[in-house]
């Protein structure tokens, strides 16, 4: 794929603002000096918008102010204006009721913000889980120019001499708490330990995958993943990455160009080497959505269904970030995935480079941790599709995090009506379950919780736990932590709460799963399932919040990337007519 720069010089956006005498650019212009810009800053130079996700209140993004400095030095460099903007940051760790329901929010504030501000091109600095996918909607809705620079994964953690992966261990000492097998002092004592260092979970969760995705994509410099937040290599990437955003600029090199449909099956089969999260699913649907790419369920499984999962990291398996950087990082996979013919080698990227020329030399230093494709973790590791009465618009499973013996099983359902219901039986001994049943949870989707809260997971009954039983299948039309595990199905589509076949699911239905068939049935008679779906109404409670009641009336379905319906689609970033 050839890239043919635009013309320079040409007449900047920025310079709808700041070039001419008018009134209007005066006003523009000497309210900016009185910052001390100097003249010639605004003589037509390459305004850059550095697009900042930092907050106290979100921790995984905590150092990022520290990290905007590095990539004004590089656009300094250049011969770039920076300009940092502090924009809405979705924090996973504090937002409640759930980040995901303010991932749309963001994504419309700050395609508000570039729209209505002299920016020429965009730095998007990005960790926690929903601020990736939140400024890649809205510079893909607005095309100016912009590149990724990601805060980076924490450093490893260790507990006991273990090594313990931020979230993921979360889950797995709470469960053994559950199954006494370790004590809540020991739990408190790992705190600590877990997550010890600035940065995203160090595990393949959804922050370290979207930084994956976002390289895959092309959207970041080649290495850019893995690099660890506390390494002066991740300083290096933000001052390099604002040296090429000038250059972008300077081409006119924009999402659209990078975005392609070839760029998104590359990044899917990425995710599957990878052992990505399940929320990369809804991410990427609605990125695709946002550029005019017309991405569905179908492609993932098409793509992704024969990848076998070839890094050995957790949750899926026994490394942490810190390995995966040693090893190589992202190109290695890349790389592999290119050999082997599962990679458009030819997807452009930010560098202006095909992808294939970025990582055709990269080299894995360490086999255990990026395995050979002939001796993966995993067989097939990317993400199955799953379809049936119980999901007629699909259902995703994680293959890798999933226990084998479970990916064919006919189980009793044992049905919670929400999350609350979930909470107030889970830990009753009374409660008819054993290790053979499959947990349902309904109304947690887009519109449900609402958001579609990380609450699929469900952790299991202490009873069960108690006979050594670590997994059980689980249904529901919510997410999951992408640093967690277990044989979970996920974003149940249509979800309960609009109608779906899932709001209908009563305890004592026997439900089959069959994850090589792609089936996901609820054993009932289609004239049953008909009269049940006649008289199921829909509940009336409007949210206390008012973006809550926004969000619930214009939210999509998980399948097709749960954006809201009014933001679909790449509509640009004309200049309006100025208001002074």
């Amino acid at each position: 794929m050839s890239f043919k720069p635009a013309q320079w010089p040409r007449k900047l956006r920025s310079q709808e603002w700041y070039g001419g005498s008018t009134k209007d650019v005066i006003y523009h212009r000497g309210w900016m000096k009185n910052q001390g810009y100097p003249d010639d800053l605004f003589d037509g130079r390459p305004v850059i918008g550095i697009l900042n996700t930092w907050s106290d209140m979100t921790p995984c993004n905590g150092h990022l102010r520290e990290l905007a400095e590095k990539v004004k030095a590089g656009i300094w460099e250049s011969g770039g204006f920076p300009m940092e903007v502090p924009v809405f940051s979705a924090s996973e760790n504090t937002f409640r009721p759930t980040a995901m329901m303010f991932r749309n929010l963001a994504a419309l504030s700050i395609e508000e913000q570039i729209r209505g501000q002299p920016m020429d091109g965009c730095v998007l600095m990005v960790g926690c889980d929903k601020t990736t996918p939140s400024l890649l909607m809205a510079a893909a809705s607005c095309d100016l120019p912009s590149i990724i620079v990601t805060g980076g994964p924490m450093l490893n953690g260790w507990f006991q001499g273990e090594r313990v992966g931020a979230g993921t261990h979360l889950w797995r000492f709470s469960e053994a708490v559950k199954a006494g097998e370790m004590t809540q002092e020991q739990f408190l004592g790992a705190e600590s330990a877990v997550t010890r260092s600035t940065g995203t979970c160090n595990t393949m969760g959804t922050a370290s995958s979207m930084a994956s995705m976002s390289e895959a994509l092309g959207m970041a410099l080649s290495g850019n993943a893995a690099i660890p937040a506390v390494d002066a290599r991740r300083r290096t990437m933000a001052q390099l990455s604002g040296r090429r955003i000038v250059q972008m600029v300077k081409d006119d090199l924009k999402p659209s160009d990078i975005l392609t449909r070839a760029a998104f099956e590359n990044a899917i089969r990425c995710n599957g080497a990878v052992g990505g999260s399940t929320n990369t699913v809804v991410h990427m649907l609605a990125i695709a959505g946002r550029v005019g790419i017309d991405l569905t369920l179908d492609d993932w499984d098409r793509c992704g269904r024969d990848i076998p999962t070839i890094l050995n990291l957790q949750p899926s398996g026994k490394y942490l970030m810190e390995e995966f950087f040693y090893a190589g990082g992202l190109p290695v996979v890349l790389r592999r995935l290119g050999e082997a013919d599962k990679l458009h080698r030819d997807a452009l990227t930010v560098s202006g480079e095909t992808i294939w020329n970025e990582v055709r030399e990269a080299q894995n230093w360490n086999e255990d941790v990026i395995r050979p494709l002939d001796r993966p973790l995993t067989e097939k590791g990317g993400i199955a599709v799953l379809k049936g009465n119980l999901a007629p618009k699909g259902a995703i499973l994680k293959p890798s995090a999933a226990s084998p013996t479970l990916l064919r099983h006919r189980g009793r359902a044992v049905v919670f009506e929400n999350i609350d219901d979930y909470k107030s039986k889970i830990n009753d001994d009374t409660l008819d379950i054993d290790e053979t049943c499959i947990m349902v949870l309904k109304n947690c989707g887009p519109k449900g919780y609402p958001g579609m809260a990380e609450v699929g997971n469900m952790g299991l009954p202490p009873k069960v736990l108690k006979k050594g039983i670590t997994d059980m299948i689980r249904i529901s039309d919510a997410r999951m932590s992408g640093t967690a595990y277990g044989t979970v199905i996920l974003h149940t589509s249509p979800e309960a709460a609009a109608g779906g076949p899932l709001a209908v699911v009563r305890t004592g239905d026997m439900i089959e799963v069959d994850v090589d068939a792609r089936r996901l049935h609820l054993d009932i008679s289609d004239a049953e399932l008909a009269g049940r779906l006649a008289r199921w109404a829909p509940a009336h409670d409007r949210p206390d919040s008012g973006y809550a009641w926004l969000h619930q009336q214009h939210v999509e379905g998980a399948d097709t990337g749960a954006d809201l319906d009014f933001l679909k689609g790449c509509r640009g970033a004309p200049v309006g007519k100025d208001s002074h």
